[in-house]
Order: C-alpha cells, then structure tokens, then sequence
C-alpha cells in the first residue's frame, strides 16, 4: 500500500489485511539495506491476530521513494509523519538493527505516541566494521556477504529452516544485493554515527521487550545489558541457536515473543 509522506510515495505492507483503524497498530521497521520484506514471515500471522500490522519500507528503501535518509534522527521523523499520514494517534513499534535504533529514538521524543517498543538486534552503540563500509561505498557483493557471514547463527547458515525451501543465507544475500546504489552504505554510515541511544533509552517510559540472537556477532548480547538497564520497564528474552537475522532464522520463536508482548 502507498501513502504520501513529505510529498513522496511512501510504501507499507499491511500482512494480506486490510487494516482497521479500531485495532491497535503495530509499525515494523526494516534493517541496513533492507526492506518491508524482512518480516513477512511475522506480519501476517500479527494482522491476522486483530492487529494493524504495518511494514515500512524506508525512503529509498523497497518500493518507497527516495531519497534515502542520512541519520537515525531523520529517520524517526520520518516514521512519526508516516503515522501522520496514515492517521495513527498511537503504535506499537518494532524495530530490528538499524530500525531498533529509529524505535528507540522515536519513543524517547514522542512518548506519547508510542505505548509499547520491541527491539531486536541492537546495542548502545553500533560501530561498523571498516572493511564493510569500504565495500558498501564501491556497491560491492562483498557488503552483502560480509553482513550475511557475520550476522547468521552457525544453524542458519547450514540450513534447517522450519519454513521448507527457504535458504536463509541466499535470501538475506539477495535482499541486499536488491537495494538501490548506495542505499546500504548510508545506513551504514547512519548507524555508525549514532551516539543517543542511551540518552534516548533514559527518556523511554513505555514497555520495552529486547529479543537478541544467542550468537549474534552484530550486536552482541553481551553489549546490550547497558542499554536496556537505562530503561524501564524492560526485558530481554535471548532465542538459542540464532544470530543478528532472528526474523529470518527463528521466525516461530520471534513470533511468539511477540504475540505475548502484544
């Protein structure tokens, strides 16, 4: 579905449902590079729940126009007009990676606006490595395999997915190799540069839910504790056997968890 956000088509999926403004609603917001698509093994069984389940593609990002935004402060503008513009009062939000920390920055400035926040895959910081952010600037396939090498538990890259025929390791190649020139190594640059989320995490006053990757090498359990201890009302639930692509990797237990946050 497309909505104008800014004076530009912005493009959400809506889980197969057609959404009903009574319910409550949920904004899902994508990683470095990717897109909507990333959770579409959740969105709809959460439509189907009775929800407003609405997955963002980002601007430059999927379907939706450009150009792409260059911080997570804009970012989060961003998403509070998208709920402008689609008329949302309130939401839930879930954000992975890149978009836990847009989550994180929205909920600290419009608290009101946001009554419950899940993030996944995020820590204080999130410094990238050099390597990958020189072959993101040159678009090369290196980017994409670099971030599937390192943000894949050990079991996703053999296989043995519950969801038959899906190759995690290709697809998630794939859905980066997708994104437009240029795009990944702005998020990149994006996250790198972000310094406020335990300033943010401090002005955090709604219910909080961290779901992390026992073997994510991303964003390391060990380097979340000191965020999610700035903010109240949180919990952390870690999925063995899982690394930085948790929608992808453990759907079912992402699910879940956020089936008894909701």
């Amino acid at each position: 579905m497309y909505v104008l956000v800014g004076g530009k088509k912005a493009h959400f999926a809506n889980g197969s449902r057609m959404r009903n403004k009574k319910e409550p609603a949920l904004i899902f917001i994508h990683g470095a590079g990717m897109d909507r698509t990333i959770w579409q093994l959740q969105t709809r069984n959460i439509a189907y729940m009775g929800c407003q389940a609405l997955a963002l593609d980002l601007p430059g990002h999927g379907r939706s126009e450009g150009p792409t935004l260059s911080s997570i402060e804009q970012m989060a503008e961003w998403v509070i007009d998208f709920m402008e513009a689609v008329k949302l009062k309130q939401a839930k939000l879930i954000g992975h990676s890149m978009g836990a920390l847009v989550a994180l920055e929205i909920s600290s400035r419009y608290p009101q606006k946001i009554d419950k926040m899940c993030l996944m895959g995020v820590a204080s910081t999130m410094p990238v490595h050099p390597e990958l952010l020189k072959a993101a600037k040159k678009d090369l396939s290196l980017a994409s395999e670099l971030i599937v090498y390192w943000g894949l538990g050990d079991k996703a890259q053999i296989g043995g997915h519950p969801l038959p025929g899906l190759w995690v390791h290709g697809a998630s190649q794939r859905l980066l190799k997708n994104s437009l020139p240029g795009v990944l190594y702005e998020d990149l640059v994006a996250c790198d540069k972000y310094q406020g989320a335990i300033l943010a995490g401090k002005m955090v006053r709604c219910p909080s839910l961290f779901i992390l990757g026992e073997n994510d090498k991303m964003t390391p359990v060990r380097k979340v504790k000191e965020l999610a201890e700035v903010i109240q009302c949180s919990e952390i639930k870690v999925i063995k056997d899982c690394g930085h692509m948790m929608m992808s990797e453990r759907p079912n237990q992402v699910f879940k968890n956020l089936k008894r946050f909701i």
